[in-house]
């Protein structure tokens, strides 16, 4: 006569409902696989013009189609004098992927420059470009 032990058992009843378990999941197929974001990054050599509706956002013109946003952190009214300058510091590769490879300080005629953080950078689909005021298009 085999003898089973309590633990056998156990384990015996474990591996069961484990496999009643997979069994039961790859019958729903696989967990759907949710794409990543695509990282929308730019090049500061490419960028060709500016425009601030506001003090707290920047409407940047990349490559002459591509428009981007750059929700500031803390802006400053200087943003809209006429006249102000935008000016990025480059430190290594001039790749913008992240509101933190933005260095960007505004700059006037007189050339005090006060800077400003990028908060986000959010890639413009071609009818939020369209949605834009002219006047405030880069």
């Amino acid at each position: 006569m085999n003898k089973i032990t309590h633990a056998a058992r156990a384990a015996l009843l474990g591996l069961v409902v484990a496999g009643l378990g997979a069994s039961a999941a790859s019958a729903q197929g696989p967990a759907p696989v949710k794409p990543k974001p695509q990282r929308q990054c730019f090049y500061l050599s490419d960028w060709q013009g500016w425009s601030a509706p506001n003090k707290d956002t920047l409407y940047m013109k990349v490559r002459g189609r591509d428009v981007y946003r750059v929700d500031l952190a803390y802006g400053t009214s200087q943003l809209t004098w006429p006249g102000s300058h935008l000016v990025s510091i480059v430190r290594g590769s001039d790749s913008i992927c992240h509101p933190l490879d933005l260095d960007l300080r505004v700059s006037d005629d007189m050339g005090f420059a006060v800077p400003i953080r990028a908060k986000t950078i959010t890639k413009l689909t071609p009818e939020e470009i369209q949605a834009i005021p002219r006047k405030y298009r880069p």
